[in-house]
């Protein structure tokens, strides 16, 4: 049920929401949380949340068109976006887009469901959305009797923007594992177009949301890293933002699941994560109502958000080889000796901490003795 908003006075927001809540049937604290969410996550702080609020507003009156295609995949990403709560992405997707097109949560089905599809690519002006792996040999992958890779191609030819969802739209994902014998691709390497490739398996459905808005906003494609990604969003990897990263420094790692080790929380590097050569800001966006994440809920990162991890980190459980452990110049954490070796370096520095203590307590020279030295006493 709508709420009559006033003015928000909070987060710097000023300006009147009525028009875009009135116009989607959203409550105004949602808008506003959806609003200071995307703001957050975009980097623009308090100040772009009414720039937020404004292109959201444009887009309630209009409606751009989405279109929705889904191709080799489990549907897991669209799962992941109509079962959000925080922000909300299935109001954006669902209230303040027009989404003219999604086989999974479309009510029309057959004759009818092609009808609106064709009507959609007629009129053209919308934004695509992949989900899924395109197969590249004949005969793998059909939809009414007509080639994925053909359809595909019809619809991005046609769209303002591209964006491909998870793992198995942006390079083929687990349907492109060894042996492939569909030959299934990616949406960039198979149809030759340039696209925003949202990895993760599924896609995290603040991103979809941010980069959505991100467009509505600029109008223009975000700056991508060389996989076709955000770099807003894929600059970093999961190593170098967890919450263990501290127990990795120190040498501290769970040896077994079960253990006690595991229950403090130590790092999970031995147990096969794949942190280091893995970039998202799983950490940061988490799931579930951003209540949790893979490592925070105690598995190893599986690196789902890196192209080809399917077969490159296959074994799961097997750790991951050549990471350099921090402050030990030449030694990389491949070997069972890494929590020794760490070990030593941690001993290392409380010795050097326990000398730079004593050299501080040292008793003082008293000149007027002749150099000997004088007790400082205890402190007061």
């Amino acid at each position: 049920m709508a709420v009559t908003p006033g003015r928000a006075p909070t987060g710097g927001l000023t300006r009147d929401l009525h028009s875009p809540v009135r116009a989607v049937d959203i409550g105004r604290r949602d808008f506003i949380k959806l609003c200071g969410t995307t703001a957050a996550l975009l980097g623009l702080g308090s100040a772009g949340i009414p720039r937020i609020a404004q292109a959201l507003e444009s887009a309630a009156v209009k409606r751009p068109s989405v279109i929705w295609l889904n191709f080799a995949s489990d549907t897991g990403c669209t799962e992941a976006l109509i079962k959000a709560s925080y922000p909300n992405a299935a109001q954006l997707i669902l209230e303040i887009l027009s989404l003219d097109y999604n086989e999974t949560i479309m009510a029309a089905a057959g004759d009818q469901a092609e009808e609106i599809l064709d009507h959609a690519l007629k009129r053209g002006d919308y934004i695509l959305i992949v989900e899924g792996g395109i197969p590249t040999k004949p005969g793998y992958g059909m939809i009414a009797r007509r080639e994925m890779l053909d359809i595909g191609k019809e619809f991005a030819e046609r769209a303002t923007a591209v964006i491909a969802v998870g793992s198995c739209a942006t390079w083929g994902g687990v349907p492109a594992g060894d042996p492939n014998p569909a030959a299934i691709k990616g949406v960039r390497e198979a149809l030759g177009v340039e696209c925003i490739n949202l990895d993760l398996c599924p896609v995290n459905e603040g991103i979809l949301v941010a980069t959505v808005v991100d467009f509505l906003l600029t109008k223009r494609v975000p700056e991508l890293d060389q996989h076709g990604r955000p770099k807003i969003f894929y600059g970093q990897t999961i190593h170098d933002q967890c919450e263990r990263r501290g127990h990795f420094n120190a040498g501290r790692f769970v040896e077994r699941f079960g253990s006690p080790e595991e229950e403090l929380g130590y790092c999970l590097y031995k147990m096969g994560c794949k942190g280091p050569d893995t970039y998202a800001n799983c950490s940061k966006f988490r799931y579930n109502d951003r209540v949790s994440w893979c490592i925070g809920a105690g598995a190893p990162c599986i690196g789902c958000a890196q192209p080809g991890w399917v077969d490159q980190f296959a074994g799961f459980y097997e750790r991951l080889p050549g990471v350099d452990i921090p402050g030990m110049d030449g030694v990389a954490a491949g070997a069972d000796k890494i929590g020794v070796a760490a070990g030593v370096v941690t001993a290392a520095g409380i010795a050097a901490h326990a000398v730079g203590t004593a050299a501080k307590r040292r008793p003082d020279k008293n000149p007027s003795s002749g150099g000997t030295d004088k007790p400082t006493g205890p402190a007061k």
